[in-house]
C-alpha cells in the first residue's frame, strides 16, 4: 500500500549527529533541497541538509506528481527539459515503484480562446525541441476514453511524464545520502550565523554548524527565515487541495486537466484529483506589505481564489507569527514541524462532482485519501533562484510556484554549481532576487 502525504507522524529517518563544520548547509528537506545536496555531495562538497520537521513532508509530497515541460514559463524550460532527462537517469536507482511513467501531459481546451493560447505556447516552444502538438477534438477522443463532454481540442506533450511525490523524494533522499549527504531530519535551522557581513554557519536546534555557504530551500518558510537577516522578497503561499481515488478504470494513463478538473493516473490504479483552477489564500502582514507585486497575477486569478481573513496559527504568514527571535530558543519552525492544512470540502465535493460528471460510466468517485498542501509562490509565478547580494554565502532557491517537483532535479542541479561557484549552465537573469527592487517590471508567466 502506498503511504500518502508524509506528516508529522511519519517516523523519523534521517537523524545521524549534528556535524559540527560542511562546505554548505542545505536549509530545506523538499525535492529542491534533496536534489541540490544530492549534486552538491555527488562534486564532492561536505554538504549537511537540516529539516525542521519530516523529508518531503510538505509540497514535495503533497503535488499533483506531474513531471511537465508543457506550458512551462521560458525561463524555466531549458531546466526542465534537463530535469527530465535526470529522472529518466536516476530512476533505476529510484526503483520502478515510485511509478515514473513517461505517459504524457493534456491540456484539454475549454474554448477556442483557450486552445489559440495553447497553440501560441506550443509555436514558441518549438524552438526549444519539445515535442508538443495540438490535438483536435476526434484525436483527443481517441486519447481521453468515456468522457461525457468534447473537447475542441487539447495541447499534448508525449513525453511527458508522472511519478508518486511521497515515494519518489525519499528515495532522493536515500540517494544524497549514499553520495556522502548528511541529512537530519526534526532539525531545524533557528538562524543564520554571520560574521564580518557574511555567513559563517548556521544556528539549528541540535546547535551550531560552521559553513560558508547556505542554501536556503524552505519552501513556504524561506521568506519568513530570510526576512530576518535582512533579505527581502515578496514570497506568499496559497493551500492547494487533492483527493486520491480508490482504483478506478483507466480514462488516460497520463495527466490532464480542463478549467474544471485536473487528474492523474496512479501507479496504484486510482486517480490523484485537483481542481482544474482553484485554491485559498489566507490574508496575513506579509499579503499586505505584498499587494502591489501581486496585483498583475491577482487581478488574472482573482476568481479561482478564495480569501482567508487568516492563516491558522503558526503559519508562515500567521498575524501572531514571531517576525524576529532569538537563536538560543524555540523558532517558528519549532512551532509547526510539517504544514498539514486541511483541505477544502467545498474544492473536494467540486472536483468530485467533476470527475463523476466528465466520466459517468466509471463508477462513483470513492476517496482513499484527502490532504491539502501550502504552495511557495511569486508574483510573476517564476522561482527566485540566486545568490542574495546582501548576505555574501547566500543561496536563494524558492518559490517555486506549483512546478517544483518535476523541475527539481534540475534546480537541484543548478543550484549546486551555483553555490559552488560553477557555471549553472543555463541563463538565470529570469529568477534573479534583484528583479523585486531594480524597478524592472513582472511579467507573470503562462497561466497554464
Amino acid at each position: 500500500m502506498m503511504a500518502f502525504p508524509i506528516s508529522e507522524a511519519t517516523p523519523v529517518r534521517f537523524a545521524p549527529a549534528l556535524p559540527k563544520s560542511a562546505d554548505v548547509v542545505v536549509i530545506g528537506g523538499g525535492i529542491i533541497g534533496v536534489m541540490t545536496a544530492w549534486h552538491l555531495a555527488e562534486r564532492g562538497a561536505r554538504v549537511v541538509l537540516c529539516e525542521k520537521g519530516r523529508i518531503a513532508g510538505e509540497q514535495s509530497s503533497r503535488n499533483w506528481g506531474w513531471i511537465r515541460q508543457q506550458g512551462r514559463d521560458f525561463g524555466e524550460l531549458p531546466i526542465m527539459m534537463e530535469s527530465l532527462r535526470i529522472w529518466r537517469a536516476i530512476v533505476p536507482e529510484l526503483g520502478e515503484d515510485i511509478g515514473f511513467r513517461r505517459t504524457g501531459v493534456m491540456y484539454l481546451a475549454g474554448s477556442e480562446a483557450e486552445l489559440a493560447g495553447f497553440e501560441a505556447w506550443r509555436l514558441e516552444a518549438q524552438g526549444y525541441g519539445v515535442d508538443s502538438k495540438m490535438l483536435g477534438a476526434g484525436a483527443v477522443a481517441g486519447q481521453i476514453s468515456g468522457a461525457s463532454r468534447r473537447w475542441p481540442g487539447a495541447l499534448f506533450t508525449p513525453s511527458d511524464a508522472r511519478a508518486e511525490p511521497w515515494l519518489a523524494v525519499p528515495r532522493m533522499a536515500e540517494g544524497a545520502v549514499r553520495r556522502g549527504a548528511v541529512l537530519i531530519e526534526s532539525c531545524a535551522v533557528r538562524a543564520l550565523d554571520t560574521a564580518a557581513g557574511r555567513i559563517a554557519g548556521v544556528i539549528t536546534e541540535q546547535g551550531r554548524i560552521a559553513c560558508d555557504q547556505v542554501v536556503l530551500a524552505g519552501g513556504a518558510w524561506s521568506r519568513l527565515l530570510a526576512q530576518a537577516h535582512g533579505v527581502h522578497f515578496p514570497q506568499l503561499s496559497v493551500r492547494a487541495t487533492v483527493m486520491a481515488t480508490e482504483a478506478m478504470p483507466e480514462v488516460f494513463a497520463g495527466a490532464a486537466a480542463d478549467p474544471e478538473i485536473a487528474f492523474r493516473r496512479r501507479a496504484d490504479g486510482g486517480y490523484t484529483l485537483a481542481a482544474g483552477s482553484g485554491h485559498d489564500f489566507y490574508i496575513g502582514p506579509d499579503a499586505f506589505r505584498s499587494f502591489i507585486p501581486y496585483l498583475p497575477v491577482l487581478k488574472r486569478d482573482f476568481r479561482s481564489t478564495q480569501f482567508q481573513p487568516m492563516a491558522p496559527r503558526h503559519y508562515p504568514d500567521g498575524w501572531m507569527t514571531p517576525r524576529k527571535w532569538q537563536a538560543d530558543r524555540p523558532s517558528p519552525f519549532e512551532a509547526i514541524r510539517v504544514l498539514n492544512p486541511a483541505p477544502s470540502d467545498k474544492l473536494l465535493a467540486r472536483m468530485q462532482a467533476a470527475f463523476e460528471k466528465t466520466f459517468p460510466g466509471i463508477g462513483p468517485v470513492i476517496p482513499r485519501a484527502t490532504w491539502a498542501g501550502m504552495i511557495d509562490t511569486m508574483p510573476d509565478i517564476v522561482p527566485v533562484i540566486d545568490r542574495a547580494a546582501a548576505l555574501p554565502g547566500l543561496v536563494i532557491a524558492t518559490g517555486m510556484c506549483g512546478h517544483g517537483f518535476g523541475i527539481g532535479p534540475g534546480i537541484g542541479r543548478v543550484v549546486a554549481d551555483l553555490t559552488l561557484g560553477r557555471d549553472p549552465g543555463h541563463d538565470l537573469s529570469r529568477f534573479r532576487l534583484s528583479r523585486f527592487t531594480d524597478g524592472s517590471t513582472l511579467t507573470p508567466g503562462p497561466s497554464l
